[in-house]
């Protein structure tokens, strides 16, 4: 008598054959097949422990990160450093120096490392030079140590009497105010 060919397999049933299949396969291999998923906790190369199937209850690398520590990470690694600390004396003077000294003083450029600060008054200006190695800390605290090295502070800028291209030395008028 003649064999019947066996029913082809559809569905469900082709994949619970590939299924048996595959583990055969395995088993002869010699590497164990267990049922269902395997467990999500396994060992590091260093001896410590770490889970891959989900992120559980605890805190994970995987886990969301806040904003500014990528950011952070980000500049380091394409070598944005230095300028993300020269925004940040920018950005954050008040909070840098303080709101005392960041109202009568203002950053006007950040040039190898020699910061131009213009004061209101020659009076503030002179304060400031006084207070320059405290700025200094302040600065190196809040960005890093290297990135200002030095201050210039100026005061503001006196009239110019110097009008047109035909001029006389000197030092201006001097008793027209009367």
């Amino acid at each position: 008598m003649p064999e019947e060919p066996a029913p082809e397999l559809r569905g469900i049933d082709l994949a619970r054959r590939a299924l048996e299949e595959a583990r055969a396969a395995a088993k002869a291999n010699g590497k164990s097949v267990g049922q269902g998923r395997a467990s999500p906790v396994r060992k590091l190369r260093t001896g410590g422990r770490r889970r891959s199937g989900w992120s559980g209850a605890g805190p994970d690398a995987r886990d969301p990160q806040l904003l500014g520590a990528l950011s952070g990470t980000l500049a380091k690694n394409r070598g944005w450093s230095g300028k993300v600390a020269e925004g940040t004396v920018f950005g954050s003077w008040p909070r840098v120096v303080g709101e005392d000294i960041a109202s009568h003083a203002t950053p006007v450029t950040l040039e190898n490392g020699v910061l131009k600060i213009a004061a209101e008054s020659t009076a503030w200006a002179t304060q400031l030079r006084m207070l320059q190695s405290q700025i200094l800390a302040k600065i190196g605290a809040a960005v890093g140590h290297g990135v200002v090295t030095s201050l210039r502070i100026t005061g503001p800028a006196a009239p110019s009497w110097r009008k047109g291209d035909r001029h006389i030395k000197g030092r201006g008028p001097r008793d027209t105010y009367g």
